[in-house]
């Protein structure tokens, strides 16, 4: 793995991509997943599974499947270890940008688009993305409790402040 190269990488070359959908399923090894670790900020990723089609359709490559995956985050407010369990749908579009220097405009719909980037895309790193999107942000373990000067959202109750217009009416 050079510096370039994601730390999750299955290259599929353009050129064997036809509009007959192509399957590829893979696991992540173990140094892949350690690395995964490091870039998800994780305790433990036992197990990343991908299975996915890509083909190609006008103006580009659709590429549809699953991400599973397990493993432990740690919880936003002790840092206890947090079961969690992947799986993903995944429903990408991978694109040639012929932006000339330019910045690019997208629409929602454009939201699942990746750029084609050389004679390949790389459907690890579509796994590896789609798997980083899926975890939860805020993982909390069951017993964990807020800080005494944290209020929770539901909580809080508005403070009452008297109405700056209030000086008008009493003229």
């Amino acid at each position: 793995m050079t510096p370039e190269t994601p730390e999750f990488s299955r290259p599929m070359r353009l050129h064997d991509i036809g509009s007959a959908a192509r399957e590829i399923a893979f696991t992540a090894t173990l140094d892949e997943r350690a690395a995964l670790v490091k870039r998800f900020d994780l305790l433990d990723l036992e197990a990343l599974t991908a299975t996915l089609s890509a083909r190609t359709e006008i103006g580009g490559i659709r590429v549809t499947g699953r991400v599973v995956a397990k493993g432990f985050q740690p919880c936003g407010l002790s840092g206890a270890p947090v079961n969690f369990a992947v799986d993903e749908p995944v429903d990408l579009r991978f694109v040639a940008l012929k932006t000339g220097g330019e910045d690019i405009e997208l629409s929602d719909s454009d939201l699942d688009v990746l750029p084609i980037e050389g004679e390949a895309i790389d459907l690890g790193e579509a796994a590896a993305q789609s798997f980083g999107l899926a975890l939860d942000p805020y993982p909390r373990a069951p017993d964990a409790e807020l800080p005494p000067a944290v209020i929770a959202e539901d909580k809080v109750v508005p403070l009452k402040r008297p109405n700056p217009f209030a000086v008008l009416k009493r003229e």
